[in-house]
């Protein structure tokens, strides 16, 4: 005989709160071993969130995350949280890209070019808009081949010079163009991240490379960066002040919102196919 109603709502119930939680998805995230993607490493880990880096050396990613202040060894335990990949990133094949995001729900890139002559004006020259499409595009094929009608987010580091290509930033200065117009033309650097952005907002758009609306993107742009201890912060909808000396931003407070973007879903519906200035707010520690 088959139990009666209400004791089969509570078998429900017992069958419900006993159901194991499903554990979440890493995180993939390219640039992990920078002085800021290793704080996106290492808060995702402190919060518990599993992490596929993609890395030239593990040796190097570990010791990145030693030097960080603050006492933690995120990754450096046995929780198995953190996973490594040892590759160059531009080196990768579209095949083990789609290997890699076809089991995370994000990926962050804090990819940049190194300020020496030959991180500037070698080879590749479009490290971070390569790399933004070769993930988005493999989100955009695993979304297809998994039917799951999750939606993947891509997270980008971008630049305050960086203007939106939606044309809603405000017009800067006159100097300020001529001077954007410079670096467009002698640093490639500048121009790798324009093409990012371009890219996001023309090829992405808000429909997520038209395979069910697959990819979400954001990309956060820092005032000048610094280092330092994370501290209170302020988001833009779009730059505020003049191009130089308007406003810095800690790395660690670029990383925290980068996380939170990747792992809070009503910070991410708000931000979301846009293109967020931060700004620290105030010496004040948190």
């Amino acid at each position: 005989p088959h139990p009666p109603p209400q004791r089969r709502k509570n078998l429900q119930r017992i069958m419900t709160d006993d159901a194991p939680v499903p554990k979440p998805k890493p995180i993939l995230v390219v640039g992990a071993t920078g002085a800021t993607g290793r704080w996106v490493v290492k808060l995702l880990l402190d919060s518990g969130r599993p992490v596929l880096a993609v890395v030239r050396s593990e040796d190097r990613m570990r010791e990145a995350l030693s030097s960080l202040s603050g006492g933690g060894t995120g990754g450096l335990n046995d929780e198995g949280l953190l996973s490594i990949k040892e590759a160059s990133v531009s080196d990768l094949t579209d095949g083990e890209v789609l290997d890699l995001v076809k089991g995370c729900d994000a990926a962050i890139s804090c990819l940049g070019h190194n300020m020496t002559f030959k991180g500037m004006y070698g080879h590749p020259r479009r490290l971070v808009s390569d790399t933004a499409r070769s993930i988005c595009e493999a989100m955009v094929k695993a979304n297809a081949r998994g039917n799951s009608g999750e939606k993947a987010k891509f997270v980008l580091m971008g630049s305050n010079g960086v203007a939106n290509p939606d044309g809603t930033d405000d017009v800067r200065a006159t100097s300020e163009r001529m001077i954007l117009s410079a670096l467009r033309v002698m640093v490639p650097p500048h121009a790798d991240n324009e093409a990012a952005a371009e890219f996001l907002h023309q090829e992405i758009g808000k429909d997520g490379g038209n395979e069910s609306k697959a990819v979400e993107w954001c990309v956060v742009r820092p005032d000048d960066l610094i280092n330092g201890e994370m501290s209170k912060y302020n988001l833009w909808n779009k730059p505020r002040g003049s191009l130089f000396g308007g406003g810095q931003a800690t790395r660690s407070n670029v990383a925290d919102f980068m996380v939170k973007l990747a792992t809070d879903e009503d910070l991410w519906e708000t931000w979301k196919f846009k293109m967020p200035v931060l700004m620290n707010k105030a010496e004040e520690k948190i």
